[in-house]
């Protein structure tokens, strides 16, 4: 069908808090008319539909999932789950809590056991509804055997036994972390929930000369809106009236406000401080910074590390497993060896319950999903589980020069005069004057420079620029030239020997140096260098300390300039004169040797060797599609230390994840051998096996925190 023909929206639903979920809604709506592809996002409550508006409308899609039980939300609004008062899954573990103890409390008092019989049994049922119905939907619609039904089926063979209280009480132990399941789910979501907040819900806009609020989502490219001082700016713009600091620490982790003027870029979410601006929108709300972040971290929560989808594909093999054995254990010592049917098929139950994998499948998506919402909160996008993961294990990083190390815009260092007839303001205006004609870097540099001086440029006639030198005007009657020391020395035939010494030191520094002069004489020396950004040095002195093995700069600049910069921030190794193929050469080489590199550079240039990478990270991609598409990790700020961040976090869950593995594996051990060997009962293991999950959950969560 051709693409013209379709359209696609995105619905937030409330009750979707899990993959069974998830199923039920793609159950659900497919063999609905209309629809030509969909896409459920459990861990984000969303579900994406791509639909044929001839044949459905959005009403009756809406309706659709509503009837399913999945209502959609209105606006960006991520759905809530209910008050614990007014949710049925709550409300039904809490009545079989109740009427297990009237149970008990009843075969205390000596009434006939067939009055407290009764009240386990609906306990049991009641309890159970939601788990029981969610494992027989999963073993008829998907053919698995999930913990619901090694759960259902415990149950119900204690009940059979004439353990009635102890299946009623496994019922409404299990029920309590399946009633807490969306509660938790909702908690992970509080990064994508606090990135929507940042926005605000409308935009005060001039269109006509009147000014009037209206819905952010209503705001299109070209609008002009007002922003008061202290309010969050509601898309992305470019400031056409005013000068303020914007705090733009929500979107970039920038714990400095940055000065903003006319002309200048404002990213949507970012807060204005003391001056009041007008800006005009050059991006619609649903592709500005915000909302580009919000679906890369949807997206990368859904995305699964591969220790995650080993855990899955291990849960999915391993509860059937775990049922046969529970059925060979009650009844192959009864049949072969004459034991107590009752005592092994106690021993059975109690097993089954034991060895349930609980904890140990939660144990990594609940951590990896609170890691990627906290790192997005600091201006740290991880695009998926799997990037995680691949940073803990770096032992190299290589840095782009240009834009990473240093701040990616040359400027003037140093000025020194040689002629003693000129005056030094008379020269720099010169300079500017020439330049000025130019669009290099370099001239850009020595105009600013004169600009910042207050110097005004020098009336040039006749410019003209020479190509890989510098450049040539006609200045009082004379030809004046500015350019590189081979453009004085070898072409015009100027004696630089006098000069000779302080040029090298100057370059020796990694600075570029631009001669002033006729062809007579030189005027003086410009030095110019991409400054080395303030936190460079600390940052790689840190990233030492958080356990990488060595630093390693890629640059196509000049070996000598290189080794200035490696040397004044602390780089263990410089590769120069390197084009872009050459990195890649070099990324590889330093993969075959050290194992796990990361590449990090602006993503547009450097996009061959971060893709060689074993992970590839963006410096500065706030308001830059290309660097937000590109790298598999993007930091949102011109700041390496949010690179040391990144590793951190990423070793922080490592750790947590593996604690958590530990725990439950301990656990899962230690109930199995108590089921098998006939110490543990069933109340007990199916204590200890609610414990080690809620462990586990409130361990994973742990990375919420920053």
């Amino acid at each position: 069908m051709n693409d013209l023909n379709v359209k696609q929206i995105e619905l937030r639903v409330a009750n979707l808090d899990c993959e069974h979920d998830a199923s039920a809604i793609e159950r659900g709506l497919n063999d609905f008319a209309g629809i030509n592809e969909l896409k459920v996002y459990p861990k984000s409550a969303k579900v994406k539909l791509t639909f044929d508006p001839a044949i459905t409308k959005p009403e009756a899609l809406k309706g659709k999932l509503d009837a399913l039980g999945f209502p959609p939300q209105d606006g960006l609004v991520m759905p809530e789950q209910p008050k614990p008062w007014r949710n049925p899954v709550v409300l039904t573990s809490v009545a079989s809590g109740i009427l297990l103890l009237v149970g008990w409390l009843l075969s205390l008092a000596g009434v006939p056991e067939t009055v407290s019989f009764v009240m386990y049994i609906l306990a049991t049922i009641t309890g159970g509804y939601y788990f029981g119905r969610e494992a027989l939907e999963e073993l008829i619609y998907e053919r698995e055997i999930g913990i619901e039904l090694l759960m259902s089926i415990a149950a119900v063979a204690a009940t059979v036994m004439g353990q009635a209280a102890e299946g009623a009480m496994l019922v409404f132990l299990y029920s309590i972390s399946e009633a807490a399941e969306g509660y938790t789910e909702e908690k992970t979501r509080s990064a994508v929930r606090a990135l929507m907040d940042l926005a605000p819900k409308f935009a005060l806009v001039r269109r006509d000369e009147i000014e009037q609020e209206i819905p952010i989502e209503d705001v299109v490219v070209g609008d002009v809106f007002i922003l008061k001082p202290g309010q969050s700016v509601p898309t992305d713009g470019e400031i056409i009236i005013g000068e303020s600091s914007v705090n733009q620490a929500p979107v970039t982790g920038e714990s400095v406000p940055v000065e903003k003027q006319t002309g200048d870029p404002v990213f949507a979410g970012s807060i204005n401080g003391e001056g009041a601006l007008e800006v005009k929108a050059t991006k619609a709300f649903a592709d500005n910074t915000i909302s580009r972040i919000i679906q890369m971290v949807e997206e990368a929560q859904e995305r699964k590390g591969k220790s995650q989808r080993f855990i899955e594909r291990f849960g999915a093999r391993y509860s059937p497993i775990v049922l046969l054995i529970g059925i060979l254990l009650a009844t192959i010592p009864p049949l072969l060896l004459g034991a107590d049917w009752t005592t092994w098929l106690t021993r059975a139950t109690v097993f089954i319950v034991a060895a349930a994998p609980c904890a140990l499948v939660i144990s990594i998506p609940i951590t990896l999903v609170a890691s990627l919402g906290t790192g997005a909160r600091q201006g740290v996008l991880i695009k998926g589980g799997m990037y995680v993961e691949e940073l803990a294990k770096i032992e190299v990083v290589a840095l782009d020069k240009t834009g990473t190390i240093t701040r990616g815009k040359p400027q003037v260092t140093d000025f020194v005069p040689f002629n003693e007839d000129m005056k030094k303001k008379q020269m720099l205006s010169l300079a500017a004057g020439i330049e000025g004609r130019s669009e290099h870097p370099l001239a850009q540099a020595v105009v600013q420079y004169a600009a910042e001086q207050g110097i005004l440029p020098a009336q040039i006639k006749g410019f003209r620029a020479l190509s890989g030198a510098g450049a040539q005007a006609t200045w009082q009657d004379r030809n004046v030239y500015i350019g590189s020391p081979a453009l004085f020395g070898e072409e015009l035939g100027i004696d630089l020997d006098k000069l000779t010494t302080e040029i090298e030191q100057l370059q020796a520094e990694g600075k570029t140096v631009v001669v002033l002069g006729d062809e007579t004489a030189v005027y003086g020396l410009i030095a110019i260098r991409d400054n080395i950004r303030e936190n460079s040095r600390q940052a790689i002195q840190n990233l030492h300390k958080a356990g990488i093995k060595k630093v390693v700069m890629l640059t196509g600049d000049n070996v000598r300039t290189a080794q200035a910069i490696a040397r004044e921030v602390g780089i263990d190794e410089f590769f120069a004169d390197l084009k872009p193929e050459d990195k890649v050469i070099k990324v590889r080489e330093l993969a075959a040797s050290y194992g796990h590199v990361a590449m990090v550079g602006d993503g547009v240039n450097d996009a061959p060797a971060l893709a060689e990478a074993t992970v590839g990270i963006a410096m500065g991609a706030a308001g830059t599609d290309v660097a937000l598409e590109t790298a598999d990790v993007a930091l949102m700020a011109d700041d390496l230390e949010k690179l040391v961040y990144a590793l951190k976090l990423a070793r922080r869950n490592q750790s947590v994840v593996n604690q958590n593995l530990g725990l439950s594996a301990v656990v899962i051990g230690t109930l199995v051998i108590g089921a098998v060997v006939g110490v543990f009962t069933l109340p007990l293991a199916v204590l200890g096996h609610e414990i080690s999950e809620f462990v586990v959950i409130g361990s994973g969560l742990r990375m919420l925190r920053s």
